[in-house]
Parts: C-alpha cells; sequence; structure tokens
C-alpha cells in the first residue's frame, strides 16, 4: 500500500486538468480585480494623454493698445495685432511620432508589471499547494500520535509503562498538533496575501498537488522565444527608438522658429495696417540639446545590453536550478516510495519489538524526508514558475 501511495503521488506532480483550470481561474480573477494593475492602468492612460499634449502650434497671440497723446493735439493711437508663431514645421511630425512611440512603450510598462502580478499569485498559489499537503499530511501525523498517546495512557493506567514513556508520546502529540496550527497560519497568511491581490475579493484554494510548469527542454532554443517575448526587454528596446528620434526632434527644433500675423495702426483718422512676419534667430536657447538627445540614446543601449545580459543569466540560473531540483524530488519520491518503513515502524512498536523512543527516532527520519521532498517540490515549481513567467 505504501509504494502505491507514493507512485500516486509521483503522478500527482503532473497537475490534473480541474486543478490547474482552478489556477487559471485564479490568474484570471487577480488580473481582473488587481487595484495595483488598475491604478496603473489609470495612470498609463493620464501619461498617453499627458504625452499627446503640448505637441501642436501654440495658441495664437493677440494685442491691443490704446495710447493716449500728450499734447492732446496729436491724437491717440490704436494699435491691434495678432501673430501666429510656429516651429520649424518638421518638428510637428517628430513630436507626434514621438508622442505615439511613448504611448505604445507605456503598454510594455503595463504587461511587465501584469506579469509581475501574476507571477506573485502564481507563487503564492504555488506555497499554498505546499502548505495544504503539509497540513494533510500533519493531520494524519496527529492522528497516528493522538491514537499511540491513547494507548501509553491505558498502558499507564494497567501500571504496564511508566510516566516518563507516557510523557513522550504526549509531548510528541503536543509537537505535532503546533506544527500543524504553525502551517495552517501560514495557510491563511497566503490566502490573505492572494485575497488582496484579488482585490480583497476572498479566494479558497484546497489542492495538495504542487502545480508544476514544465521544464523547457532545451534552454538556448527556448531562451530566443523567452526574449523576444518579455516586456522589460521590449521596453528597453524601443526606448532606444524614441531616445533616436528624440534626436531628431532635437536637430529640427534647432532650425529657425517662424512667426507670423497682422498688425494695424490707428492715429488722427489715419490707418496702418500690414503683415508681421518674424524669425527667431537659434543662438543659445537650444544649446546641447542635441548632444544630450545622442547622450540618452548610448544610455538606453547601454540599459537594454545589460538587461539583457542580466535576464539570460538569470533564467540559465532559474533553468539549471530547476533541473537540479526536478531530479532531488524524484529521488526523493522514489526512495520514499521503495523504503518508507512507517508501517514497519507502527507494527514493531505495537508488538512490542522496539521500544517508544526508537520509533520515535526512526519515524522522524520518514517525517524528515517527507518535508524535504516537499519543500524540494516547492522550491522546483517556484523557479520554473518564475522561469517561464513571460507566458503568463
Amino acid at each position: 500500500m505504501t509504494k502505491l501511495l507514493f507512485t500516486l503521488l509521483l503522478l500527482c506532480t503532473i497537475i490534473p486538468a480541474g486543478a490547474q483550470n482552478r489556477i487559471e481561474k485564479i490568474l484570471q480573477d487577480v488580473e481582473a480585480n488587481n487595484t495595483t494593475l488598475q491604478s496603473l492602468q489609470k495612470q498609463i492612460e493620464a501619461q498617453k494623454l499627458g504625452n499627446k499634449t503640448g505637441i501642436w502650434l501654440p495658441n495664437p497671440e493677440v494685442t491691443y493698445g490704446y495710447l493716449w497723446g500728450t499734447p492732446r493735439e496729436i491724437g491717440n493711437q490704436n494699435d491691434f495685432g495678432i501673430t501666429q508663431s510656429f516651429d520649424f514645421p518638421t518638428v510637428y511630425g517628430h513630436r507626434n511620432k514621438l508622442a505615439g512611440m511613448e504611448n505604445q512603450n507605456l503598454d510594455r510598462l503595463y504587461q511587465s508589471e501584469r506579469i509581475n502580478t501574476l507571477l506573485r499569485a502564481k507563487q503564492i498559489i504555488i506555497e499554498l499547494a505546499y502548505n495544504n499537503a503539509l497540513s494533510k499530511d500533519y493531520s494524519r501525523r496527529v492522528e497516528i500520535a493522538r491514537i499511540i498517546a491513547d494507548s501509553y495512557q491505558k498502558k499507564f493506567d494497567l501500571g504496564e509503562t511508566d510516566a516518563i514513556e507516557r510523557n513522550k508520546v504526549y509531548m510528541n502529540l503536543t509537537a505535532c498538533v503546533n506544527k500543524k496550527e504553525k502551517i495552517d497560519i501560514e495557510r491563511e497568511a497566503l490566502l490573505n496575501e492572494l485575497k488582496s491581490l484579488n482585490g480583497g475579493k476572498g479566494i479558497q484554494f484546497n489542492e495538495t498537488e504542487i502545480p508544476i510548469t514544465p521544464l523547457p527542454s532545451n534552454f538556448n532554443e527556448w531562451y530566443a522565444s523567452a526574449e523576444s517575448k518579455s516586456p522589460a526587454l521590449q521596453y528597453l528596446s524601443k526606448q532606444i527608438d524614441i531616445s533616436k528620434q528624440q534626436v531628431k526632434l532635437s536637430r529640427a527644433q534647432s532650425l529657425p522658429k517662424l512667426s507670423a500675423g497682422y498688425a494695424s495702426e490707428r492715429i488722427l483718422g489715419e490707418k496702418l495696417q500690414g503683415v508681421v512676419i518674424g524669425i527667431s534667430v537659434p543662438l543659445w536657447e537650444n544649446k546641447n540639446t542635441i548632444k544630450q538627445a545622442k547622450a540618452g540614446v548610448l544610455s538606453s543601449e547601454s540599459a537594454l545590453e545589460d538587461s539583457r545580459i542580466q535576464f539570460y543569466n538569470r533564467l540559465q540560473s532559474l533553468f539549471n536550478q530547476s533541473v537540479g531540483l526536478r531530479e532531488a524530488a524524484q529521488k526523493y519520491r522514489e526512495a520514499l516510495s521503495s523504503y518508507s518503513n512507517e508501517p514497519l515502524l507502527r507494527k514493531a512498536l505495537d508488538a512490542g519489538e522496539i521500544s517508544l523512543l526508537d520509533y520515535l527516532l526512526e519515524v522522524e527520519f520518514y517525517y524528515d524526508a517527507f518535508n524535504n521532498m516537499l519543500e524540494v517540490e516547492r522550491d522546483y515549481a517556484l523557479a520554473v514558475a518564475e522561469l517561464t513567467a513571460i507566458e503568463l
């Protein structure tokens, strides 16, 4: 029965379809209800409007002047003028294109934050499954410890054992109960964090199978696709294009600005009117702006290269870690399936073939191995979840 049990547990490392659907539904709910993502979406919408603001012609300027003449004989003067100033025409095309590129890149920022949020939700789900499995096993341990404690209490009452032996089993029972309570407290904390990610709406997750995403078979082949899907790297890549567009805009802004308008003067019944044309000579205002824009391109290129290296190294480390953890988890399950002595130890204890102390020491080896197996499976699932987060 023990070998069959652990064979079934080994098969459970592949998540049942129902559990997988449940996890996907939770992630969908988190994406829809997360207040941080909702707030970020509104901020991005506001920023997009801001990027499209101030890229058109400035407002025309209208002036009117009424001047009293002294002496009165020279009469009063009425001046009127309307002027429209504008940058060199290519500036507006560059500004509009730059605003569009910046707005598209804001969507990549949102996608990056979305992935981070869903990854955290998935990490919590993995931790919950781990604690659920641990809590379930500790319920079994508590039940066994209670049965043994009741048995030794009866033996003590009949004078078949002493107080020291009885106290040992009750200490063992107390330790099991306390560990289970601690696990349940951790489960509640995780559920509360998941509730917070879900916009304050509670979520129940009672699955005991740790959700594991299949590991890519070939890292380098998989990485090429992963890099192209990363919104963070896409954002930095597009920042280079934005910086280059900023250089074009800075060059256009260094060209002369123009103004044109109409002006009129009235004095002593006479009227002067005509066209006013102006040009600004670009001497000081935009000094070093082109150099600054070019420096921005170099900065963006450097940031992308650094992030690409960090991204590759991090994923390669996670992949190697995942391979090692997967092998360790499989070895733990095979060992527990083939070499578990827990049922034999219980029979030997009931038959009086081993002492209580020997039983407690030996069964603790099994419990430690089972705990370590679950911990390794959890760490493996967490590593793969982070590795494949871009798929979320």
